[in-house]
């Protein structure tokens, strides 16, 4: 069955960086959209950015210019490069399949952004 295990979470500074990965298991991960979502508390679950197969990247304007993308089709992993992050980026980032149309979900990794 599919899986996406999420790491690279944990607390960091406004201004800093952190570098989720996402490794998949269970299908064919180079012929598959790959997205992160994030849910805030107290909030609904936001897209942040996706890659097509072809590695064709998409994001929420609350993601572009900070955030990017990539898979590395050889480890079946996604990443997601954060800088410049900030206190309401504060969330649990999940990595999905199938982009911006959603289909199995990890289980998520927490980002806290504080002083």
């Amino acid at each position: 069955q599919v899986q996406l295990v999420e790491s690279g979470g944990g607390v960091v500074q406004p201004g800093g960086s952190l570098r989720l990965s996402c490794a998949a298991s269970g299908f064919i991960f180079r012929g598959s959209s790959m997205a992160w979502y994030r849910q805030a508390p107290g909030a609904q679950r936001e897209f942040v950015a996706a890659i097509s197969s072809g590695a064709t990247t998409d994001y929420a304007d609350s993601a572009k210019g900070r955030f990017t993308i990539s898979r590395d089709n050889a480890k079946n992993t996604v990443y997601l490069q954060m800088n410049n992050l900030q206190p309401e980026d504060t969330a649990v980032y999940y990595c999905v399949t199938g982009g911006r149309r959603p289909g199995s979900w990890g289980q998520g990794t927490q980002v806290t952004v504080s002083s």
